[in-house]
């Protein structure tokens, strides 16, 4: 327990790169978008109800050279360019985010069906774990089973707005009904393993690997 303890309190003066952010704003070249506040009868948290714990700060990443890679066990390796992805189906999705540190904000995600980006590169029947990369080198990783069962998304839009730099732009994983620090941001990567013990930067060094929020946040 004290050991528990010690981890959550250096998680605390650290940054991490899983969700547990505020929002800074966008891009001043970019025109001024306003939030939703509410969505289907019910009421959505604020982008500035986030915290900043990136583990490098805030990636500002140039959506004009912006290359997302799909590879590792797939039959077809593939890479797409922010525009690429912005053309494919969207779908919307009422998700709330809950961080370790003991906050949670509900948030209308924005983006593409990881299923159907993953018809594109044919995943070999060996996968079993999916891997996330970010561009700051943060990683975390999800079962291939569990994906496919909540159809999870990666988000470019949150309460209607662009994804900003501070909540991962371009990409972010919605990794529903799991900690925040699953929530890998600023996402340049997806691999396909047959490694179910993979573990990610927090997983590595204490943190459940599962991270579901009906389970402890420590240990398997």
């Amino acid at each position: 327990m004290k050991a528990r303890l010690r981890l959550l309190l250096t998680m605390s003066g650290l940054m991490l790169t899983g969700l547990c952010i505020p929002i800074q704003g966008w891009a001043q070249d970019e025109p001024q978008q306003v939030e939703i506040q509410e969505y289907q009868g019910a009421k959505l948290g604020s982008v500035d109800d986030f915290r900043e714990n990136s583990i490098k700060g805030v990636q500002i990443i140039d959506p004009d050279t912006y290359v997302l890679q799909v590879d590792g066990l797939v039959q077809t390796p593939s890479s797409f360019t922010y525009k690429e992805l912005l053309a494919m189906e969207h779908t919307q999705k009422l998700v709330t985010v809950n961080c370790v540190e003991g906050w949670s904000v509900r948030a209308l995600w924005e983006g593409i069906s990881l299923l159907s980006l993953f018809e594109h590169v044919n995943p070999d029947p060996a996968a079993n774990t999916v891997i996330f990369h970010a561009v700051d080198g943060y990683t975390t990783s999800l079962p291939l089973a569990d994906i496919q069962e909540r159809n999870l998304i990666i988000a470019d839009h949150i309460n209607g707005i662009i994804l900003p730099p501070a909540t991962g732009f371009p990409y972010i994983l919605v990794a529903e009904d799991r900690w925040g620090y699953k929530w890998i941001r600023w996402l340049v990567r997806i691999e396909f393993s047959n490694d179910p013990d993979y573990r990610g930067f927090w997983e590595s060094r204490g943190f459940s690997n599962g991270g579901l929020l009906n389970q402890s946040m420590f240990g398997q």
